[in-house]
């Protein structure tokens, strides 16, 4: 088997970042995600309110769809390793991010069986600041589990504590 049999897959990854430099560490974010595979498109960058209550500064969060090789579990270990390497640093869930990628959709992919990861991401549904520049992305693209495109659910939820910037990275 060569390069040219593995199969490429279509996935798409949320980042985050709400510690300074924000816009630093999401330009630094898409340079590392192009070691996993092939950037195809990303949203633009919006100012988000952060959830889960914890008093911190806004997000900058975006999407982008990624083509890759790598499997679903290979591709959620290497983005949690790169996320080290970018600087994260270990911190109580709901608390502020140097960085965050999270592996939102892999293909038409449904892994909710597995103890190291669930596909679709399971809090994707409730977070605008990922259904937002998701339907932006792709708004045709159906969730494989729930059967909605990202355009219905981003409309169902609303865009309360989303803003669209300027910011290019």
């Amino acid at each position: 088997m060569n390069a040219e049999d593995i199969r490429w897959a279509r996935s798409f990854i949320g980042l985050g970042s709400n510690i300074e430099p924000r816009e630093g560490y999401l330009a630094a974010a898409l340079k590392a995600l192009k070691t996993v595979g092939e950037i195809t498109k990303v949203a633009s960058i919006y100012e988000t309110t952060p959830v889960g209550g914890v008093p911190q500064p806004d997000y900058l969060n975006t999407v982008l769809e990624l083509r890759t090789q790598l499997g679903p579990i290979e591709l959620a270990a290497r983005l949690k390793a790169l996320e080290q390497a970018l600087g994260r640093t270990s911190r109580p869930k709901w608390h502020e991010r140097e960085i965050d990628l999270d592996l939102l959709f892999y293909g038409d992919l449904v892994l909710d069986d597995s103890p190291e990861l669930v596909i679709p991401h399971p809090e994707l549904v409730r977070r605008a600041f990922v259904l937002i520049p998701m339907a932006e992305l792709d708004p045709g693209f159906m969730h494989p589990a729930i059967h909605q495109t990202m355009r219905e659910l981003a409309s169902n939820i609303g865009n309360a504590g989303v803003t669209k910037t300027e910011i290019i990275i």
